[in-house]
């Protein structure tokens, strides 16, 4: 294992030049926010936050944060205006564009380096007003407590979870942010003692200190907030092959656990995708990404009462106009009947009540040697396209996040199979389809 990691270690080490390059148009963009700062007196000052700052950056994809400090006193409608023109008017040159956290902040791409420009309240720790006022807290904490060689196995650590796609806090992935990357290493110490300790680690495990009780599969507390609970963003599935890819990962520690793999889909499951495609009007990727993730599992649920078997599903956006929805279902056509379990026979009024409400209307009806009174029903569809068309026509508001219903009544399209999806989008529909790239490496 130690050979393998001294491998990557010399690979994600930034050079000279690639830092050079960084450093330059970090102060460059910095220079460009200083500038118009000055015209708020609402602003009392800035500074770089994030993994270039901390020093854990990769050099591949290092984004630059910039946080604008706010005076405690101002206002949120003035927080987020201000913060927004800021923004736009530091890096006009660059097309910037608003993304969203809590709160918007203004994101723009220099020289292939997005920078991110973060308003923050200027308060004390625990007196939080924002999601970032504690990321200043952050900065300084890890520029203080990780050692030079910390801060490069918080980089080796970064590579592997991308590598195995379970890297990064947005909510399209639900993944392992920067920051939990670098609290991961100063607990444990090295990524060679997280593979050895998550490989082994039991169910609601706390990783680090904290009174408070917390229901998620594991638990990481934010080293300046014992109440926040950092692994309550991340999805069970990522935390599942975090834990896989470690026991893997101990057992043959190879350098292609740090290279992307693609999964290979089964041909023979396509008939059994269904996806749903519409446009939506623009928006922020944070707020588009949630509202597909609600909508699908929403339909996920109205599939499940109308007697489909949804086995996995998923929701996609090229964060531009397109959108789509897909579920892998057991199958796509079902029986025309199904069987209704009614209460015990001893129950006198529910079972007369269970009888009165279904006899009319039931195929038959017999007492079960379960001792319930059973009903075989007629089902209204059992075809999940037809299903499903006939659902979004008439339930919108049952199914679908208020913010998309204009959306969906500008039209959507409905798919069975691979037909009709072009060839990146049958690219993720097919991860659907694919045995997880995870269990690659237990070859």
């Amino acid at each position: 294992m130690k050979k393998t990691i001294s491998s990557v270690m010399k690979s994600v080490i930034p050079t000279k030049t690639a830092e050079r390059s960084k450093k330059e148009i970090a102060e460059a963009a910095l220079e460009l926010v200083k500038k118009e700062i000055t015209k708020f007196p609402e602003i009392v000052g800035l500074e770089f936050g994030g993994s270039f700052a901390k020093g854990t950056w990769l050099s591949k994809d290092a984004d630059i944060d910039i946080f604008v400090r706010f005076k405690k006193s101002t206002s949120e409608d003035k927080f987020e205006r201000i913060s927004k023109k800021i923004g736009f008017d530091a890096l006009k040159k660059f097309s910037p564009y608003v993304r969203y956290s809590e709160h918007p902040y203004v994101e723009a791409k220099m020289k292939d380096t997005k920078i991110n420009v973060v308003p923050f309240y200027d308060v004390k720790v625990g007196e939080w007003k924002s999601a970032a006022d504690r990321s200043p807290f952050h900065t300084k904490f890890m520029s203080k407590s990780l050692t030079q060689k910390m801060r490069d196995e918080v980089r080796i650590l970064k590579t592997f979870l991308k590598a195995n796609k379970i890297y990064g806090a947005e909510i399209a992935k639900q993944g392992f942010s920067g920051y939990v990357s670098e609290v991961l290493i100063l607990h444990f110490g090295s990524f060679e003692n997280i593979i050895k300790s998550i490989s082994k680690i039991e169910e609601n495990h706390v990783i680090g200190k904290t009174s408070k009780k917390f229901d998620t599969s594991l638990v990481i507390i934010d080293p300046i907030d014992s109440n926040r609970n950092l692994a309550a963003a991340i999805s069970d599935e990522n935390i599942g092959k975090f834990i896989l890819i470690c026991r893997a990962f101990k057992e043959n520690p190879k350098l292609e656990f740090f290279k992307s793999r693609k999964a290979k889909a089964s041909r023979k499951y396509w008939k059994n995708l269904l996806s749903i495609k519409f446009s939506f009007k623009t928006r922020s990727p944070d707020i588009i990404w949630g509202q597909i993730k609600r909508a699908t599992s929403s339909l996920s649920t109205q599939l499940e009462l109308a007697g489909f078997t949804v086995l996995r599903s998923k929701a996609y956006t090229d964060q531009q106009n397109d959108a789509y929805l897909f579920f892998f279902l057991e199958s796509t056509k079902i029986s025309d009947t199904y069987v209704k379990n009614g209460p015990e026979f001893f129950r006198e009024g529910s079972s007369k009540s269970f009888i009165s409400k279904n006899l009319s209307g039931a195929e038959l009806m017999w007492v079960g040697k379960n001792k319930k009174i059973i009903s075989l029903e007629k089902r209204k569809y059992t075809d999940a396209g037809k299903f499903m068309t006939k659902f979004l026509k008439n339930n919108l508001h049952t199914g679908i996040p208020k913010g998309l219903e204009t959306d969906f009544k500008h039209g959507f399209k409905i798919n069975v199979g691979e037909k009709g999806l072009s060839k990146s989008i049958k690219e993720v529909a097919s991860e659907l389809i694919s045995t997880d790239g995870t269990f690659i490496h237990f070859n």
